[in-house]
């Protein structure tokens, strides 16, 4: 059993506070994506999990045990980190051999030998077992270096940002390739991005953190459909949403001066609002609802986005990218019903009325 739980974690390095009261649970078997902007306290997150770092306060606990006074080596945890940590004049093997040789595990040869040929296979670096890391691709590297890893069978897999030196297409093809390996071993993993595409096809859950704190946990979807605040629908989608002021009086909900039907939570009456669309969620056709311009055109290969121009704000609506969309063209627009997000201008809270 792997699971991890962090109850009410602050970290403090001199007067910054790096993490804020965290706490978060991974379920074992689970794999969880930490999301979040640079210095959100991601790596601190996961620094601390593993021992390299000391909570200021809080509890962190593996598998329901408190960890405070545990080494990093005895929490018996594996770190993955986005530079590769292997030794470059050592073989591919001398390499996934070294974790299984430190004096805390010694194990004999035959054993060693056994789990290089599982992890080799299950990876598919078999044929690189004699040749030098220096001699790798970076792809190959990452592959050792998790196999590094999964060779020790911890309890529990920390990756770091792990695939962010890769380019775009091994990326893709590593996304996948984590994602079976966490299957096949069942095992819990921890993973930190600050990469969308990452955490939304990667992740079983996701915790989006910002200063240091989670601001929402969910699946994918929750998190995609369901954001519980204008950080979080902002920072989660490509593109990312667009905003519009809005006005709430007496239950309903006027955007630039004119009403949208949408439905607010209980005691919502009085507020500023700022109102969320997704492109996706924005409908040009003709004779709809709202005037706007065709302002800018982005190709996709098979769509496009188009940023409509709707007095003096802007748009994004996704379209095929078949359809003819000549900037500076007049066109009509809607939003598809009960797609509307809509969050308090002052708060950042989603005030929608959830079904």
């Amino acid at each position: 059993m792997a699971q991890i739980e962090l109850k009410d974690v602050t970290k403090r390095f001199g007067a910054n506070v790096a993490l804020n009261g965290l706490s978060l649970n991974v379920a074992d078997g689970e794999f969880f994506v930490l999301l979040g902007p640079t210095g959100a306290g991601k790596t601190t997150t996961l620094r601390t999990i593993a021992g390299l770092e000391k909570p200021t306060s809080g509890e962190v606990l593996i598998a329901g045990e408190d960890v405070q006074d545990q080494t990093a080596a005895e929490r018996d945890v594996a770190l993955v980190f986005q530079y590769y940590s292997l030794y470059p004049r050592y073989t591919v093997r001398e390499n996934l051999a070294f974790p299984l040789r430190s004096s805390i595990r010694r194990m004999a040869d035959d054993e060693i030998a056994a789990r290089i040929a599982w992890a080799s296979k299950l990876l598919r670096i078999e044929h690189l077992l004699d040749r030098k890391t220096d001699r790798l691709s970076g792809g190959e590297m990452q592959r050792v270096s998790i196999g590094r890893a999964i060779v020790r069978e911890p309890r529990a897999f920390l990756m770091d940002e792990p695939l962010s030196n890769l380019d775009a297409k091994l990326r893709e093809a590593l996304r996948g390739e984590l994602k079976n390996l966490q299957k096949r071993l069942k095992s819990t993993f921890l993973f930190v991005t600050h990469d969308q595409i990452e955490a939304l096809s990667m992740g079983d859950r996701i915790g989006v953190m910002l200063n240091g704190t989670v601001m929402q946990v969910g699946t994918p979807n929750e998190i995609y459909c369901r954001p519980n605040s204008i950080f979080v629908a902002g920072f989660v989608g490509t593109p990312s949403m667009s905003f519009i002021p809005a006005e709430v009086m007496g239950r309903q909900l006027s955007v630039l001066g004119r009403k949208l039907n949408v439905d607010l939570a209980k005691g919502i009456t009085e507020v500023r609002a700022q109102v969320g669309l997704r492109a996706e969620d924005v409908v040009i056709g003709e004779k709809l609802h709202h005037n706007g311009v065709i302002h800018e055109v982005e190709n996709f290969g098979v769509e496009k986005i188009v940023t409509l121009r709707w007095a003096d704000h802007f748009i994004r609506a996704a379209l095929p990218a078949s359809v003819s969309t000549p900037v500076g063209d007049k066109v009509t627009f809607d939003f598809r019903p009960g797609k509307v997000h809509c969050f308090d201008a002052t708060s950042g809270r989603r005030i929608n009325a959830e079904g």
